[in-house]
């Protein structure tokens, strides 16, 4: 199967303080913030806004120094983290990616934040981007 992509989900952004973010995104960009929530898994807490449109902004703030965001904050500090698309199977895409000799991060998709199944794929091998991708509601 090939991958096809069925549209842009979000941006990932990295913050240190979510409620300051989402002030800014909010109070000043005028996004709608549709909702916090914490994925204690993946020692994140996260808060999804848009403007209207498909693809949205999703805040991330770690809960721990253990967090795959609390170490991008420390290297790179705030900005976006990752560029999340929308696919259809996505264990089979996986597959796909990996026999096109992409690095994954993990060979099965994992919970994500709202329900969704997520899966990511190594900068390294998408030009410099951490590329999400999700499936689901």
């Amino acid at each position: 199967m090939d991958m096809s992509i069925n549209g842009l989900d979000h941006i990932g952004v990295a913050v240190k303080n979510l409620d300051g973010a989402v002030g800014f995104y909010r109070d000043v960009l005028g996004l709608k913030l549709e909702g916090i929530q914490v994925l204690a898994e993946r020692g994140v807490r996260v808060a999804f806004l848009s403007a209207g449109g498909e693809a949205r902004i999703e805040l991330l703030e770690p809960l721990n120094n253990e967090s795959t965001i609390a170490k991008f904050l420390s290297t790179r500090g705030e900005g976006i983290h990752h560029m999340a698309v929308k696919v259809q199977h996505i264990e089979a895409v996986l597959e796909d990616l990996q026999k096109k000799g992409l690095t994954l991060i993990g060979e099965k998709p994992r919970a994500g934040a709202e329900g969704k199944k997520v899966a990511f794929v190594h900068p390294k091998s998408t030009r410099g981007v951490l590329l999400e991708l999700c499936e689901g509601p």
